[in-house]
This record gives C-alpha cells, structure tokens and sequence, in this order.
C-alpha cells in the first residue's frame, strides 16, 4: 500500500473484497486447487490484515479513489469482530470520523464510514469506541455531517443516512466527558427538535419544514430522545432555557383537536405526544421557573381531566410507550402522573402550593377511584402503576402539611384501605401489588399520621387490624415500614385497644406476633440465644454476629458506631417502641416462650445503653488514652451495673424455664391420670358387657342373676310394713325377656270389623271408650277406619 502506484493498491483493495464475494474460477489448472473464501478470511483475521488497511488510510487523505477502495475494505473487513478489535487498536474510530465532512461528489465516503463505525460499536468495545470519537474534531465533524443532511437530504437514503449520524451522536453523548457543547452540537439538536413547535428566526431552520415520512418521524423520537441524555449534563440547562424546550414540549400535553390539519398521522402523533410527556419527566424539573411560567400544572390536571372522560377518542398503543393503552387512554395517564410526581418529588413550594390551589388532591383521589372498577387482566399491571404513582404524588403533596392531611380526608382514606384489603396472594404475583402496597404505606405515612381526624377514621375502619394482617404476612420487606407506623399510631390514646383487640391466626394477639418477629429476627442476624431463648452472654445480650466480625474502630464523635447503626438496620428498636407503648405488664395472650422473650425486650434499652459505652471503653483503649480515676471508676460502675442487668434477666428467664417444666411435667401426670380413668372405664363397660352376653346365652347365669336381683330388692325393703300401705309387685309374672321391661307397651286400636268401618252407624261409636279415656265422643263420619297404633302409660 506504500508504493506510489494507484493501480496498485485498488487492485489489492479488490483482492480483499473479493474474498467476500468470490466467484468460481473459470479455468481449472491441473495440479492446483482455489483457496476457499473461508480460509482467505480467516488468514486475514490472524494477519492483522484489518489493522494494515487502517493505517493506509493515512497516505490517501487528498486521493479520494484509493480513500474509497480501502473504506471498502474495511467495511468487509469490519463484519469480523476480530478484525473490528484490531481496528479499534488502530484507532480506526477517530480516524474514520475525522473525515467524515471530507468532500466526496459520489456520497460513498458518508455511508461507507458510518457503517463502520457501526460495525466497531457492536463488535468491539463500545466504551473504546465511545472513548474515541469524544473528541472536538469528531464531533465537529458529525455535527457538519448532521446539519448538512438535515437541511439539504431530501432523499430517502439522505434521510436514512441522516437518522444513522443522529443515533451515533447519541451514544457518544452518554460520555459526560464528550464536548457537546464546546462543538456547538448540543445548541443545534436543541433547535433542531423544537423548531415546529417554537417559532425561531434562526436561518438554519427559516423556512424549514419536515414532511411527514417514516424517516422524519423517527428523526423527531431520536431528537426527544438525545434531549433526555443531553440534560443529564447541567451545562446544558441553559441551552435548554434558550432553547424554550419546556415550551415546545408542554404543546404536546393537551388533548388531540379535531378537524385540525396535522403533519402526523393519529397514530403518529400520539406516539409523538407520549414520547414528549416522557421527555418532560427528565427536562421540566431541571427548568422550575420556566415550568411554572408556561403554567405546567394547569396543562398536566387538564390533561389528566380529559384522560378521565369517556370521549370516541381511540389510542392505538403501537408504540414503547404506548404499551397496554390500545383502545383507552391508560398510557396518556400513565406518562402524565409520572412527570406529575417527578415534580412534586422536588419538594418545591411553589409547584406543590400550585398544585393544591388547583384542587389536584381530590382530583386525584377521584382518578384512583375511577381507576378501581376498571381492573382486568389485560391492563391490570398498568392500572396498578397508575394507582402507585397516585398514592406516591398525594404522599409528596401531603407530607408536612396538616392541611393538606385534612384535605386528603376520609375519601383519601377510604382509597388506602381499599388497597389494604387485597388479597394477599396477589403480593407474588409481579404485576406491581408490591409497588402499589409500597406506595400505600407511605401514604399512611405522609397523608394521615399527625392528623388526627384523619387517624380517628383509620382506626374506626379497622385499618390497624389491617396493618396487623400485613405485619402478620410476614414479608421482611414490608415489616420495617409497617412498624415504624405502628410506632407513630400508639402516640394516639385510642390505638391501644385496637391492637390488643385484634386476633390473627389461631387467635394470635398481637404482641405474640410482635415478640414471633423478633425473634424470627434475632435468628437471622446470629443473637445468641439457648434452646429456651435464654441469654448466653449476659455482657453482650444484644450482640450480632456481624457485630462480633466487626472490629471496633475508633471514629469521630459524630460518626454513629456500629451499635448505633445496628438500631436503624433491623427491626428490634421498633418492636421494643410499639410493645412499650402497649404497656409490658398488661399484654394479653402470651406462652411462657414468648415471655422469655420479653424479658430482653423490656430491658432492650439498658442492653443498648450498654453496648454503647462498652464501644466507649473500647475505643479509649485503641486510641490508647488512660481516663482520670473518678472517669475509670464511672466507666466500670456503668458496665458491671449494664452486665447485673443482663445476669438478672438471664436468671429470671431460668426461673421462667424451670417453672414451665414443672408446669409441663403436673400436666404430663393429669394428662396420664385422665388416660388411665379412660382406661378403668373402658375396661368396666367390657365387663358390663361380657355379663350381659352370659346372661343371654346361658340360663344358669341368667337366674342367678334374677336371684340375685331378688335378693337385692327384698334387701332394700322394710322389714316390717306400715299399716294400711298398698304393696305393689315389682315383677312380671310369665316374663319371658332376658333384660328388664319397660313401662310403655303398645295397644292396638279396636279393629275395623267390630266398628264397622267409617260408614258404620255413629251411635256403635258412642258405646266404645276412647282409647285415651275421658268422656265418650260422637265419631265423625270422615274419620278413617284404619286407626295406628297409639301407646299409652301403664
């Protein structure tokens, strides 16, 4: 390629080529056989032949034929990604992209060098490639390109080309390290992007107008998109004020007019109009004033007004954004609510006062309710979404503000515990029930603790028996949110008898399940503990085993200690705050297991106490400091008296265990005691039994049994009988039974051939007593002649 001879190197230029076109030789020479295009490729993947083309490129800067023979080249070479890794040690990138503004008549130069740079950002290291074409003369270079295409390409290949140029600018922009702006790119997509919608004097785009091809449709969603990347750099807000991107970009927030002639299709524009909502997200809290100027708020709850209405408008929902909103406006509102919190989420005054001023908490409080009856299964996982961001903007609007709080009211109310009686297997099914109970608890959080009228309606519908019901889930990643609001909720006097009143499973109380749950978490963070949950080690009856790895490091007073960040990283502290505010002494339904266990919640403090100023001594030790004597003497006071504590609870969870087992043992021997009563009983009725069966199978047995009744009967009599007594006989005399009679006998009534049957004369019944007696009675003539049978005392 160093010799001066043009043909030269075009020929060698098409050798290469043809190793990936290669055609059939047409003459066969004997004793000869063509290499394979495979083995000709490969030979030149392990010849660096790639990284040699490369280098060439530098002796043709002003010899355009051979320039365009070697771009060939590599862009066959570039479809390999071993020759791409060569390239890019080569830096074939940057020397590629310098010249892309170069003059070429033919326009190969362009398309040849954008698809290998294509090829050298999917097959080799993007963040290598990126690296290198972050430089002010590539940049320059794309920009010239860009502009170029954008105001002179009317072709659909200038076209194409144009959108290739603007998605590789767009991965360079990534690089925060990339001079965007220095080049003046970043001013000119700005332009670019908001021309239609903002009017500019600016010549680049003076009487510039975009058809509405499918090309230029995708130039406008790269432009919104480069925008969104180009604002994460602050330098470039000021573009963006200049610019007016807010301003172009809210004329999309409004709903689509009809009879009006637009240069998008419906379809078009709506994706247009869902990919500016989301552009907004990312641009409109970076430009508060100018936001506010061009009255956002109002355009957004307009918008959302009209995404509630029920209207002949139809979404097509082809796009990304327009994901689960075919036939309705769910996506609309899905975009509109998430540039919505993304600006309450500043936590700014101003937007926030707005917002209120404007009605947007009952406004959306109403959304949330409409959204409720629209659930189903094919726009479930949206509608969730909405919901949550919902419940998310109403907590940002809320938090901090009692007036607010009593705005939200019992119509906020009632929206959070609609979402607390979902049922809870719906929590694993991954359509967004975690994020929507996410949400839901901080709005407990932020819309309703510290107003009191608020908490009094909660409580009257049972919403604490529902926070129980999700404590008692026992999900971890719910536990710590729902108790650090059980903390705030017991400040309220009434609380108290809710949660002692609630029952869970198997009539669990709640502080059984408080007590359940800490030790569940004693067990994950490695606290040691016997089989009974009795302290082993009464001088650190808190520790964990990441506390016993960790070595104490001595730190500066106002870095908290690993004692201390133990308090905020699980969830004893609040376990202890909520059973402290129910009161240790009174609570109901606990085992002994379970009062074990409240011995150290109660002394939680004291132990924490401790911890602390045994990281005290520890710390003076490392730093090798030696406290005066009323200090060491102090010192050691506070640890013995911090390790009689923990002997003290460790004794009187051993006195509790002892007694437990006499209690088990007492109730093991009533239990062996009513087994051997059952026993003895069983073994009587057998006995009973088998003499009844002797008695009825042998006569012997059975009149000596008769016998022996007499006798006992005779026995139980008077020896001498009062006068004028009456004696009545005991016995049947005839019996033939082998048990004893009882008193009713049945009686058959007089038979039909005696009365006559029902047509017999009525006076025949006047001779007969009735069977029950009593005075005789006239037989009706209706009456049948079969009587049944009736039984009567004897």
């Amino acid at each position: 390629m160093k010799v001066p001879s043009s043909e030269l190197r075009i020929q060698i230029c098409k050798c290469i080529v043809d190793f990936y076109h290669a055609e059939p030789p047409k003459k066969h020479i004997t004793g000869y056989q063509q290499a394979s295009s495979t083995y000709k490729i490969q030979m030149a993947e392990v010849g660096g032949l790639a990284k040699t083309m490369v280098q060439s490129l530098a002796l043709f800067e002003n010899q355009l034929v051979e320039k365009l023979w070697v771009l060939k080249a590599l862009q066959h070479l570039s479809t390999s990604e071993v020759n791409c890794t060569f390239m890019m040690k080569a830096q074939a990138a940057r020397g590629i992209c310098a010249h892309l503004s170069d003059p070429d008549p033919s326009g190969q130069l362009l398309f040849r060098s954008s698809e290998i740079l294509w090829n050298l950002l999917e097959k080799s290291s993007k963040e290598e490639i990126i690296q290198q074409l972050s430089n002010l003369e590539c940049l320059l270079a794309l920009k010239e390109v860009f502009k170029h295409l954008f105001m002179r390409g009317f072709s659909h290949y200038d076209r194409q080309l144009r959108n290739d140029i603007l998605v590789i600018t767009t991965i360079i922009a990534q690089n925060p390290e990339a001079p965007m702006i220095e080049c003046g790119f970043t001013r000119e997509l700005i332009l670019f992007a908001t021309f239609n919608e903002v009017k500019s004097q600016n010549p680049l785009v003076k009487g510039l107008k975009l058809s509405n091809s499918y090309e230029n449709f995708e130039l406008k969603k790269l432009l919104f998109n480069i925008i969104v990347i180009l604002c994460k750099d602050l330098p470039t807000v000021q573009l963006l004020t200049d610019g007016k991107v807010v301003l172009a970009l809210l004329t999309y927030v409004k709903k689509p007019e009809k009879h009006k002639i637009i240069e998008w299709s419906a379809a078009q524009y709506e994706e247009l109009q869902l990919h500016a909502i989301a552009t907004l997200s990312s641009v409109a809290p970076l430009l508060i004033e100018e936001y506010m100027v061009c009255q956002g708020n109002a355009r957004i709850l307009s918008f959302l007004e009209w995404c509630e209405t029920e209207d002949s408008f139809f979404s097509h929902g082809n796009s990304f954004h327009g994901t689960g909103g075919r036939g309705n406006k769910f996506a609309h509102m899905r975009y509109t609510l998430r540039l919505l919190r993304a600006m309450v989420y500043l936590e700014d005054e101003t937007v926030n006062k707005d917002l209120c001023e404007k009605e947007a908490i009952q406004q959306l409080i109403g959304i949330f309710k409409n959204t409720i009856n629209k659930i189903n299964d094919k726009e479930e996982a949206i509608i969730l979404e909405i919901q949550s961001d919902i419940l998310l903007i109403l907590s940002g609007l809320c938090e901090n503000s009692t007036s607010r709080k009593e705005i939200f009211g019992t119509e906020g109310v009632d929206i959070i515990l609609h979402v607390m009686k979902i049922d809870p297997k719906k929590f694993q099914s991954g359509l967004g029930y975690n994020v929507l109970l996410f949400s839901t608890l901080d709005s407990i959080w932020c819309c309703i603790l510290a107003c009191y009228s608020s908490e009094d309606y909660f409580l009257e519908k049972e919403g604490i028996f529902l926070l129980l019901d999700l404590l008692a889930l026992n999900q971890k990643k719910f536990c710590n949110l729902i108790l650090a609001i059980m903390v705030e909720f017991c400040d309220n006097p009434k609380t108290t008898a809710h949660v002692n009143a609630w029952r869970g499973k198997k009539s669990q109380t709640a502080a059984s399940l408080l007590i359940k749950l800490w030790r569940k978490e004693e067990r994950e963070l490695g606290v040691k503990r016997d089989k009974h949950g009795v302290i082993i080690d009464t001088k650190k009856p808190l520790f964990t085993s990441f506390q016993e790895e960790q070595k104490i490091i001595a730190l500066p007073a106002n870095c908290p200690t690993v004692a201390i960040l133990d308090v905020a990283e699980n969830i004893r502290a609040k376990i202890y705050a909520v059973l402290d505010k129910l009161d240790f002494e009174n609570l109901p339904g606990l085992s002994t297991e379970d009062f074990i266990t409240l011995c150290i919640i109660h002394r939680y403090l004291d132990f924490k106490i401790g911890e602390i100023w045994n990281e005290i001594c520890e710390e003076i030790k490392l730093e090798k400091l030696k406290p005066v004597a009323t200090d060491k003497y102090i010192l050691e006071a506070i640890t013995t008296a911090s390790e009689n504590v923990g002997k003290m609870v460790a004794s009187l969870q051993r006195e509790m265990t002892e007694s437990q087992a006499r209690q088990d043992v007492q109730n093991e021997q009533k239990a062996y005691a009513k087994i051997q009563a059952t026993h003895k009983q069983r073994e009587l009725a057998n006995k009973s039994w088998e003499n009844f069966l002797a008695r009825t199978s042998n006569a012997k047995t059975l009149k000596k049994a008769k016998r022996l009744q007499e006798k006992a009967i005779e026995a139980s009599r008077h020896s001498e009988r009062p006068p004028n007594a009456i004696f009545h006989q005991t016995d049947i005399k005839g019996l033939n039974t082998t048990v004893p009679s009882g008193r009713v006998v049945a009686v058959e009534s007089t038979p039909v051939r005696l009365v006559g049957g029902p047509l017999a004369d009525t006076d025949i019944a006047l001779k007969k007593l009735p069977i029950r007696g009593g005075a005789l009675q006239r037989v009706k003539a209706g009456k049948t002649a079969a009587e049944p049978k009736k039984s009567v005392d004897i």
